[in-house]
């Protein structure tokens, strides 16, 4: 029985895909430092002070079907960290307040 329940997470892991190609996106570095893709674009301080709609096209831009999320100010946020991720965070009037970064 053991034996079938490893069988069956291995082919289910197997399965998993990411929701954008990886290929070609340079080294996952990993670690607790903010490590991410495209070697090392990582973060987006360009785009602090600009419409958060702004932000997110740039960066779909650059990543095509990267997931964007923007975070409205004051909220709650998980803190695991996804290299398929990143997140905007935006003041009271819809501007990016801090770089975007994956994650």
């Amino acid at each position: 029985m053991a034996d079938e329940d490893n069988k069956q997470n291995v082919s289910s892991d197997e399965q998993a895909q990411p929701p954008f190609p990886l290929s070609g996106l340079g080294r996952y570095s990993g670690g607790g430092g903010g490590g991410g893709v495209l070697g090392e674009r990582k973060q987006w301080p360009e785009l602090v002070g600009l419409s958060s709609e702004e932000a997110e096209r740039r960066i779909k831009e650059e990543i095509p079907g990267i997931n964007v999320q923007v975070i409205p100010p004051d909220s709650m946020v998980t803190m695991d960290f996804r290299i398929d991720r990143v997140r905007i965070f935006t003041d009271s009037s819809g501007k990016v307040s801090r770089a975007p970064m994956l994650g």
